[in-house]
């Protein structure tokens, strides 16, 4: 059984903690390809970025930060995390991350998303009324381009095209696309009939919460003849990893509570982050990966068995750490981590 597991990012910049500082979205852009090098460095599988237009996220635009990651890295694997795809033309997604999977000869990857944020849509001039119908046709017409080089399309949310060439074309036959959820009902049953990979934002409650999920989309995508080759499963989780158990919890919630509370002056069923419920995030049975390497080891084994995973990532972190600290972080994942997660399922 082969496990794939990495980083997913957002490039945040909220105030670090000593210091009271915020760091400028360059300076956070560029300690991002640091980091991409580093993984890349100590074994991880995958590196991950995600689309936002807020000021306490510094990556508005993945696929950049994706091609610059690609140039010194031999292995890892570079995906979006995700494309808001409802807000940008397939087209142009395709051609940049085609783009990028020349400059790492074959290591790009599409993560597709209707967008948890909101923000991409009055920027780029998209009617939040047509968010479900704005993803589902550029989902279909992404797949169309990715299937043919001549591009026959009749668009209502999108361009018509009429038998037009779409290139660079990737360098990879079959061009990974996935999908991710924060775990609709309705979204994991579309994916599944299409085939595709899916990937879950499990960053709340307990995680063993997706099982079900997991069940309906294997089989009903298996009912629509798709291989398990194909109906592959993925998890994002936030997390922290230092060498004490009891200093990772303690330097982790400073730059959570900061994301999340921001977060919560949006959302009206989010609320500001106690240390109560950060500790019981953390706990057993929490959505939070954070201590040390054998306890943030033996807590990936468990939701990788409870929702029979093919993919995990690790969002490292959440809010703004020191950079010196993250790389200590990404370190520890990919030397000590990883190799304990890889020996338990080799077993299997």
């Amino acid at each position: 059984m082969t496990i794939e597991l990495g980083i997913s990012t957002f490039g945040e910049t909220t105030p670090l903690e000593k210091t009271g500082k915020t760091l400028s979205h360059d300076e956070r852009i560029r300690n991002m390809i640091e980091e991409i090098e580093l993984a890349d460095q100590v074994g991880l599988d995958i590196y991950a970025v995600g689309e936002h237009h807020r000021e306490d996220f510094a990556v508005s635009a993945p696929e950049i930060i994706l091609a610059a990651g690609a140039v010194n890295t031999q292995h890892i694997r570079l995906s979006s995390a995700v494309t808001i795809l409802s807000s940008i033309d397939p087209v142009r997604v395709y051609q940049q991350y085609a783009t990028i999977d020349a400059l790492s000869n074959g290591r790009a990857e599409i993560m597709a998303g209707r967008g948890s944020f909101i923000e991409s849509f009055p920027l780029f001039g998209y009617d939040l009324n047509d968010y479900e119908d704005l993803f589902n046709e550029k989902l279909d017409m992404l797949l169309a381009i990715k299937e043919n080089t001549n591009l026959k399309w009749q668009g209502q949310h999108t361009q018509s095209v009429d038998n037009r060439p779409v290139y660079p074309r990737a360098v990879q036959k079959d061009f990974p696309v996935w999908v991710a959820t924060g775990g609709n009902l309705d979204s994991t049953v579309r994916i599944a009939e299409q085939g595709l990979p899916i990937a879950y934002a499990t960053i709340g409650g307990n995680p063993k919460a997706f099982r079900q999920l997991v069940r309906i989309y294997k089989e009903i995508g298996s009912r629509h003849g798709h291989s398990s080759e194909q109906l592959k499963v993925a998890a994002h989780s936030w997390g922290w990893i230092a060498e004490d158990t009891k200093i990772a919890i303690k330097e982790y919630f400073h730059p959570t509570k900061q994301v999340v509370d921001a977060i919560s002056k949006d959302r009206p069923h989010w609320k500001e982050m106690t240390y109560e419920d950060y500790l019981q995030a953390v706990g057993p049975d929490g959505a939070m990966f954070v201590g040390d390497p054998d306890h943030v080891a033996r807590k990936i084994i468990k939701i990788i068995e409870d929702l029979d995973l093919d993919r995990f990532m690790l969002h490292l972190p959440i809010g703004s750490m020191p950079h010196e600290e993250t790389l200590k972080a990404i370190r520890l994942f990919g030397e000590k981590v990883a190799p304990k997660v890889r020996a338990h399922f080799e077993k299997k």
